[in-house]
């Protein structure tokens, strides 16, 4: 399998496993600086009742963008070994291509992550 190759735009298989990986450790560092900004702010057990539901939404949120990126990273792999001389020339079934516009449209309508 060529990691190099490109799957859409200028972006290759590499540079996608890259980027779940950057991401996951991005999310990593951003979990743990909320943690202890929030920790700082809570003074009494209500406090914590209220602030543990937020991470866990932010968490959950984290989570299914990164589950998202894998399960497209998966398809991709199997794209580019799948082989290219098929009479159809379609790299994807088309359970496969269902899945990846399921995917895309879960990434779309997702709620939007707190950035650095």
């Amino acid at each position: 399998m060529e990691f190099d190759q490109i799957i859409f735009g200028s972006k290759t298989f590499s540079s996608l496993l890259e980027d779940i990986y950057k991401n996951s450790k991005n999310k990593e560092k951003q979990i743990r600086e909320m943690i202890i900004q929030l920790k700082d702010m809570i003074t009494e057990p209500g406090d914590a009742i209220m602030m543990v539901p937020l991470l866990k939404e932010y968490l959950d949120a984290s989570i299914k963008n990164d589950e998202a990126l894998i399960k497209m990273a998966g398809i991709v792999q199997k794209a580019m070994s799948t082989n290219a001389s098929s009479d159809s020339g379609d790299f994807l079934s088309d359970r496969d291509k269902e899945l990846l516009f399921e995917e895309i449209k879960k990434i779309d309508t997702s709620p939007k992550m707190l950035e650095n």
